[in-house]
């Protein structure tokens, strides 16, 4: 099932003012967004100036200015002009599995000239290398048995045998991707980045599959685009923050689809998600209204669901890895870092716009217009997104996501982009022009740290 728009030639100059400037809503809202963005950077510069440790060079980006090109900045512009100019038409009348196969080759060409831009070595081949990474420990590993009974017992920093910071700061699963990758002869940072760039190019599809499933075809065709050329693509190229989002938008995409074993399968990879880090807990949510808006056999697929995550808890626990216990040593050791010192008072806000440069600007006006959608309440257009954006705030609030953000809520930023589907049709154009702008000039502009 396709849908189509038909709109008549715009004449009038004030339908002409608002194809590109969208409604005065719109305007108002991206006024807000400018404003927040432009006061997180000028805030953050102060700060740095007067030596106030917030350990951002670039805040609200951890990263630093450096404008450049690279190999990867004639691809990106290239796939940039493609999907801005015929990305929509496509997305509208390509065979469902075509488009999915063409929306992944798109994805994964984007994220990867993306990286590109910061050339070969610094862009992907070393990404993943560097001390506090999680492939710094791996040679520490003589056994993953031994390695899961006793990693709680390493998560505090300034003890002997203490984790490096990301595989301390996370449950064992994500450290588990990496060691095993590592025993099957894959070691080093360009495997360890491919994989994650092509685990987390499915992203899109799977939102969009999520989407179709749910009765949303037409929304899900025109939201693709959007989910393609997103700027949090720089992040996915490579960090491991993308393979988490791959991992948690495909679990929900089977808990959508189908019968029992696509949902006991997505079940697992939810299930699994709660050991690559401890912020998806908050991804139950989204599974929780993914089961609202099945209309058959939704009880089924609860109990599969909730049986896929069952049976991971349970290998964790039996491997003896206790989450909670985890999670609150891993509270004590984000302490004894750079949290201590960035300051709660600058970050709570500026990460939201951290956020917005990340899921690009877009997100404010179609969050706004599906809030006010009431006819379509009980649409995944609606809920995911909000949704999502609930499980930022609550992350944000914690107070641990001080920084970083834009990997770190990669798994839920992508969620946010259902909501593009409700912008007018005469305006998507334009917006999907200002993502790729973002994406392209935070890339040139910074040399961003993941």
């Amino acid at each position: 099932m396709t849908q189509t728009d038909e709109h008549p030639p715009d004449t009038h100059p004030q339908t002409r003012r608002s194809r590109w400037l969208g409604s005065p809503g719109d305007r108002l809202v991206l006024a807000v967004e400018a404003g927040l963005v432009g006061a997180a950077v000028l805030v953050g510069a102060i700060l740095n100036h007067h030596g106030v440790r917030i350990h951002a060079d670039a805040a609200p980006i951890y990263g630093r200015w450096l404008p450049h090109i690279g190999p990867g900045t004639p691809a990106a512009v290239a796939l940039a002009a493609i999907v801005v100019l015929r990305g929509e038409a496509w997305a509208r009348r390509l065979r469902w599995g075509r488009l999915l196969g063409a929306a992944y080759l798109a994805g994964l060409v984007w994220t990867l000239s993306l990286a590109l831009v910061d050339g070969w070595s610094r862009g992907l081949a070393t990404r993943l290398t560097p001390q506090a990474e999680y492939l710094h420990d791996i040679p520490k590993v003589t056994s993953v048995s031994a390695m899961l009974h006793g990693f709680s017992s390493h998560i505090l920093d300034f003890q002997p045998g203490s984790w490096a910071t990301h595989v301390a700061g996370h449950p064992p699963g994500a450290f588990l991707v990496f060691v095993l990758l590592d025993r099957i002869g894959l070691g080093g940072g360009v495997p360890a980045a491919l994989l994650c760039v092509a685990v987390g190019a499915t992203a899109p599809l799977s939102v969009a599959v999520t989407l179709r499933a749910l009765r949303n075809e037409a929304t899900a065709r025109l939201a693709l685009p959007f989910l393609v050329l997103w700027p949090g693509a720089i992040w996915v190229g490579a960090s491991a923050d993308g393979l988490f989002m791959g991992v948690v938008a495909a679990g929900l995409a089977l808990l959508a689809v189908g019968s029992w074993r696509p949902a006991v399968a997505g079940g697992l990879l939810l299930g699994y998600a709660l050991y690559l880090s401890y912020g998806l807990v908050f991804a139950g949510a989204l599974a929780l209204v993914v089961l609202a808006q099945r209309t058959r056999t939704r009880l089924a697929a609860a109990v599969a669901g909730a049986l896929g995550v069952t049976v991971v808890v349970t290998v964790f626990t039996l491997a003896g890895f206790w989450w909670l216990t985890g999670y609150h040593l891993v509270v004590q050791r984000y302490y004894q870092g750079w949290a201590a010192d960035r300051p709660y008072g600058y970050w709570v806000w500026a990460d939201l716009a951290c956020l917005l440069l990340s899921a690009g600007p877009v997100i404010g006006p179609a969050l706004c217009r599906a809030a006010r959608r009431r006819r379509d309440l009980r649409s995944a257009t609606v809920w995911l997104p909000l949704t999502a954006a609930f499980a930022v705030v609550a992350a944000d609030l914690s107070g641990l996501s001080k920084a970083e953000v834009e990997r770190i809520w990669l798994p839920y930023e992508i969620w946010l982009l259902a909501a593009v589907a409700g912008l007018p049709a005469n305006q998507r154009r334009g917006w999907l022009a200002v993502q790729a702008l973002i994406a392209l000039g935070l890339n040139h502009l910074l040399l961003t740290s993941w």
